[in-house]
């Protein structure tokens, strides 16, 4: 490839509070280091907010310990929506975010002891436990077994990858596994699964294919954000729905997934030349509070959001004024560890 993708910045959540959100993820999942907080409009996102600027407020959170983050995500311009009906799974567009953990069982004991909804632990089709849990918009986490961690392993950690509604997984292969670079295949089969209990649509048959990386991602947050998975699922009686039909960008629901990249004009051609185009691209660097970047959006063969950030500055130590220029170093090369690290200076404390 002649871009890098250096794995899951971000999953995007569209909520209906910001701070009561991010407190429950901050309990829930570790979420308490702020990269960027911003209160502004979002001009570029039109298209996907009927043809109205809206204003948002916004923090992008993680985990230090590894993982990608969490854009929280909030109208204040207008009041959020929810779905018409509760997606179920195979419904079109992003039904559960993977949660990493280095104990899925020590995980449902900690979400079930600060009183949050928990499937049982059960084996997927890799023999992998995983366990279901909602946080209090409704929206569906899968704690996912992960080896890999920035820091000391934790009962739970950032994100992992998602699992996405599809109607047809050939057609959605050409971007998650030859533009995003998931080219291995974990499993692909179809049945109705134990894992899926206690979810919306788990009951029924579905066919799922677990996909991942053979190589691992490089670029600078490339060993913070480690290895990721996408799952995708296709209901096999048909009839699935879009989660966000006849709603906006930034309604309540996993509103993207979003990849950090090096290289946004090769990654613009390849998504172009494998029938994905762009339809928004800030074109230049893209003031986001205290960090910055140019970013764009594609669509899956369903319509789901797929977003690209290309990191031009970020804040490492905002107490002192510490930024990192990224346009100047290496594409390919991860930080220092010691500067990913001084991220967690900002680390919020309840």
């Amino acid at each position: 490839m002649s871009y890098i993708i250096s794995g899951i910045q971000q999953l995007g959540i569209g909520n209906t509070d910001v701070e009561k959100n991010w407190y429950w993820y901050r309990r829930a999942f570790g979420m308490d280091v702020p990269v960027f907080r911003e209160a502004a409009e979002a001009p570029l996102m039109t298209k996907y907010t009927g043809g109205a600027v809206h204003a948002r407020d916004a923090v992008l959170a993680l985990n230090i310990r590894g993982g990608g983050g969490f854009e929280i995500w909030q109208f204040t311009s207008r009041t959020a929506q929810p779905p018409e009906d509760e997606p179920k799974l195979g419904d079109y567009g992003i039904f559960a975010g993977f949660v990493k953990s280095r104990d899925v069982r020590e995980a449902h004991r900690h979400l079930k002891g600060m009183g949050a909804s928990v499937t049982d632990p059960a084996a997927a089709p890799d023999r992998r436990l995983r366990c279901f849990t909602r946080d209090e918009e409704g929206n569906y986490f899968q704690i996912v077994e992960a080896m890999d961690w920035f820091g000391k392993p934790g009962v739970t950690g950032g994100v992992a990858g998602a699992i996405i509604g599809t109607s047809s997984v050939e057609k959605a292969l050409p971007l998650y596994r030859d533009v995003l670079g998931y080219d291995t295949t974990v499993y692909d089969t179809t049945d109705a699964f134990a894992d899926f209990d206690g979810i919306p649509g788990g009951e029924e048959e579905v066919r799922r294919v677990l996909l991942t990386h053979s190589a691992p991602r490089k670029g600078p947050f490339s060993e913070l954000i480690g290895r990721s998975s996408i799952e995708l699922v296709q209901r096999s009686a048909g009839g699935a729905g879009t989660i966000f039909a006849d709603r906006l960008w930034g309604d309540k629901g996993f509103i993207h997934l979003c990849f950090d990249v090096r290289g946004m004009d090769e990654l613009r051609s390849a998504c172009e030349k494998a029938g994905f185009p762009f339809t928004v691209d800030s074109g230049d660097t893209f003031d986001m509070g205290d960090a910055g970047g140019r970013f764009s959006y594609c669509e899956d063969p369903d319509g789901t959001l797929i977003e690209f950030v290309e990191t031009h500055k970020v804040p490492i130590a905002k107490s002192i004024g510490l930024s990192l220029n990224l346009i100047k170093r290496p594409a390919h090369k991860a930080l220092p560890r010691w500067m990913v690290k001084a991220l967690g200076l900002a680390r919020r404390k309840d």
